[in-house]
C-alpha cells in the first residue's frame, strides 16, 4: 500500500522514498506526494533523481492500493532509495484551481441549491456543470462578484480523514448528482472550506481562499433543459503566499 502524503500536506515539493516494487514497468513507492489524477484533476509531473540518474514522471495511476509511476529514461532498482521532485509552478496552479473549483460548488450550493453533474480542471482553468433550470441576464456578474467575496474572506481550509460510517453522517457531503464514492472505500477525505464548503474529496488544495487570488467567470451556457456549464479561471501569477513557502522535504 503506497502512503499518500499528499492527502494530509500539500504542500511537499521533495521526498526521498524506496522504491518497494517494479509491476507492469512502473515504480511503486512506501511513500508519494505524486497525485495520480482524479475528480477532474489532472496528475501530478516530475522527476525521480537516484545515483546520477534521471527519470522523468510520464503517467502517475493508482490502481487499487498503490501509486503507480511510468518514467522516461533509465528505471530505479526495487530496494533503491530515490529524491522525487514534483513539478511545483504546475502543482501550485492545480491547487489555487481544485480550491477555486471548491468556492464555485460551494457558492452555488448555497445559493442556489444547485449539484454538480460533471467537471474538470487543467492548471488555472476549469468548469463545473450544474443541476440549473435558469441563469439571469446578470448570472455571471452576481456569482462572480459572490466567488471573490469568499477568496478576499480569506477563509481557511481544512483537511480530515473520517471512517466512511462517520463521513456519511454529514449533511450533503455529496454534491455531485451522483454519488462517486466507491463502495470499497473504508476511509474518507473531506475538504472543508471553513464557512463556506464541506464535501469529500481526494484532490489537492492551498491553505486558505486568499491565495487563489482572483477568479473570473469565462463563459457560462446552457448545456440542456436543466443543465448549465461555468467555465472560470485564475491568474498564473497570483498565489505567491503559497509559492512562498517554505520547502517541507
Amino acid at each position: 500500500m503506497t502512503e499518500l502524503l499528499f492527502h494530509t500536506d500539500s504542500y511537499l515539493k521533495e521526498l526521498k522514498t524506496k522504491v518497494v516494487a517494479i509491476e507492469d514497468d512502473a515504480v511503486v513507492l512506501a511513500k508519494t506526494i505524486f497525485y495520480p489524477g482524479g475528480g477532474g484533476q489532472p496528475a501530478d509531473q516530475g522527476k525521480f533523481l537516484w545515483s546520477g540518474y534521471v527519470g522523468r514522471i510520464q503517467k502517475v495511476k493508482k490502481v487499487g492500493d498503490q501509486v503507480m509511476h511510468w518514467l522516461s529514461g533509465p528505471m530505479p532498482e526495487v530496494g533503491q532509495f530515490v529524491m522525487c521532485k514534483i513539478d511545483w509552478d504546475r502543482r501550485y496552479r492545480l491547487m489555487r484551481t481544485h480550491t477555486a473549483m471548491h468556492i464555485l460548488c460551494g457558492v452555488m450550493w448555497r445559493d442556489y441549491g444547485a449539484q454538480v453533474t460533471g467537471g474538470n480542471m487543467e492548471p488555472c482553468t476549469g468548469r463545473l456543470d450544474f443541476e440549473l433550470e435558469s441563469m439571469s441576464a446578470d448570472f455571471a456578474e452576481k456569482v462572480g462578484s459572490l466567488l471573490n467575496k469568499e477568496v478576499e474572506a480569506a477563509r481557511a481550509i481544512k483537511v480530515k480523514i473520517l471512517p466512511r460510517e462517520e463521513a456519511l453522517q454529514i449533511p450533503d457531503l455529496i454534491r455531485t448528482k451522483i454519488n462517486l464514492l466507491p463502495e470499497g472505500i473504508r476511509e474518507v477525505r473531506t475538504l472543508e472550506i471553513v464557512g463556506l464548503d464541506l464535501q469529500a474529496d481526494g484532490g489537492t488544495h492551498v491553505a486558505n481562499t486568499q491565495e487563489v487570488g482572483p477568479i473570473r467567470i469565462v463563459e457560462h451556457k446552457s448545456k440542456g433543459k436543466i443543465n448549465k456549464r461555468i467555465r472560470i479561471a485564475i491568474d498564473e501569477e497570483s498565489g505567491a503566499l503559497g509559492a512562498q513557502r517554505e520547502e517541507r522535504v
